[in-house]
């Protein structure tokens, strides 16, 4: 199964703006194709993951395209055939963590109020944008691709908020944009990190329309030879929405009874796999029991801490401004880096790699309430946030 865990005639086109560093250069690419910015990560050996000077980059870039009166749309995509975005560069920031370079302008606090930043200025930003949601597509990318208005997801599309594998919960607005679900789903995609094809994606409320991946491949002679004489989102689904694009209901629909018992917002992680254990020891077709035994693979193998701290985030988020929950998600990753599981799991599962994580505590029934309610506290008072003045 594919849902487990692990034209009138265009004024004269503007000159890209400078970059800001040579080494964004190489990953940030820009260009405008009748009067439609295309801003291009271009890292694709690292599956487009977003640096620092990335994300720099992009918010330069982002304002250009908003206060240029020619540029009528933005299009968001990834280098190469594997992936839009693997998201942010964890082991960067691991390397930042080690060496407790929180603070100053390349500290890793820093990356994520950036990063933050920019995935709020796409949610708000006063023209249309398009995510082409090709291959790989997580974590930040998903921050940058969620924020979009029309979504587009592929054949070839990978779709999973994986951080709790890592220490961490899923962030970069994931506990507003996840909300977009039924409860019971929002809790099995964000606690399990379930990988999500296209049509899964579409079923999730998470991508517009999935179409095959050779459509995207020539979208740049159809956006050539768009009007922009009407509605200009309806003229965008005209160039990136395939006229056949059903692309089925995809793995996750059938898995949908099963999720709904299984994931009750009123049961604790530890619950839930209390219920996934007694459903098991039930006669199971073999895709059930496959499913069944991922989730719990999952669900006992991430860390303990921030599963729980990642349901309850969760559920917060459903109640909250978009603006909270990166307050609220700036917060808790803070907590996770200087004080909880992520550099242990970065090392297991990234640097190191025997997949053998020591998690502190090593188990959900260790997991004290007071220790979520720790990690949900914000670091900050009021205007002392680094986010304080987003939203106002």
């Amino acid at each position: 199964m594919n849902a487990t865990p692990a034209s009138v005639e265009a004024p004269p086109q503007p000159a890209a703006p400078q970059p800001a560093t040579t080494e964004a250069k190489k990953e940030v690419l820009f260009r405008v194709i009748n009067r439609v910015a295309i801003v291009t990560l271009d890292r694709p050996a690292a599956l487009n993951a977003l640096s620092h000077a990335m994300v720099r980059e992009l918010t330069q870039l982002l304002e250009h395209v908003r206060t240029d009166d020619a540029i009528v749309a933005l299009v968001l995509e990834g280098a190469g055939p594997k992936g839009f975005c693997a998201g942010g560069d964890v082991r960067a920031l691991y390397q930042l963590a080690r060496e407790s370079a929180r603070d100053g302008a390349d500290g890793w606090q820093q990356f994520f109020v950036d990063e933050y930043r920019l995935d709020y200025r796409l949610h708000t930003f006063p023209k249309p944008v398009v995510a082409l949601l090709d291959g790989v597509t997580m974590g930040g990318g998903m921050g940058l691709g969620q924020a979009a208005v029309l979504r587009i997801a592929t054949s070839r599309t990978k779709i999973a908020m994986p951080e709790t594998r890592i220490g961490l919960l899923p962030d970069v607005g994931a506990t507003h944009f996840l909300a977009k679900m039924p409860v019971e789903l929002e809790l099995y995609v964000g606690l399990t990190g379930a990988m999500l094809a296209g049509a899964d994606a579409v079923h999730c409320r998470l991508a517009d329309a999935c179409v095959p991946g050779e459509w995207l491949d020539g979208y740049e002679a159809r956006l050539a030879a768009a009007q922009w004489t009407g509605d200009v989102r309806a003229v965008l689904r005209e160039v990136f929405v395939a006229p056949c694009h059903e692309a089925g209901e995809g793995a996750l629909a059938a898995l949908t009874p099963a999720i709904v018992r299984h994931f009750d917002p009123r049961l604790s992680v530890e619950q839930i796999v209390a219920s996934l254990r007694a459903d098991l020891e039930r006669v199971h077709s073999q895709s059930e029991r496959a499913w069944l035994e991922a989730t719990l693979e999952a669900l006992t193998h991430y860390s303990p801490t921030m599963l729980e701290v990642t349901r309850e985030a969760l559920l917060r988020g459903r109640q909250m401004t978009l603006a909270e929950c990166f307050r609220m998600e700036l917060g808790i990753v803070g907590r996770a880096i200087e004080e909880g599981d992520f550099c242990e799991g970065v090392r297991a599962h990234l640097v190191d790699k025997d997949r053998k994580p020591r998690w502190a505590p090593a188990t959900l029934v260790e997991v004290r309430s007071e220790r979520v309610r720790h990690f949900l506290a914000s670091p900050w008072r009021g205007e002392a946030h680094p986010l304080a003045d987003l939203g106002a």
